[in-house]
């Protein structure tokens, strides 16, 4: 292995540990405006995902990305369904005449 390798997954298990640790430390009423913070950082990731997918040359690092633009699709589009659902909760009902 590769002294960037082995960097770069010590990174990936500490950023894990660590995001383990702060979200289970958030109260519930901070859920809905911080969800609507990790969507916005979920599409930057697609958006860097899109450019290393984009090369015209099939690679490891194409077929990451792809795997990558799928996720971050699927997390962004969940996200912002998630988050409306919980904001129609506190809307006032429409009372029919």
């Amino acid at each position: 292995m590769t002294e960037a390798l082995i960097a770069g997954i010590i990174v990936f298990v500490l950023a894990t540990f660590i995001g383990v640790e702060v979200i289970n430390k958030i109260p519930p009423t901070l859920h809905t405006p911080l969800m609507s913070g990790s969507n916005a950082i979920s599409g930057i990731s697609l958006v860097g995902a899109l450019l290393v997918a984009g090369d015209r040359n099939w690679s490891l690092s194409v077929i990451l990305g792809l795997i990558a633009v799928i996720l971050s699709t699927i997390n962004v589009v969940g996200g912002f369904l998630v988050t409306d659902r919980m904001l129609q909760m506190f809307k006032k009902k429409e009372v029919k005449a």
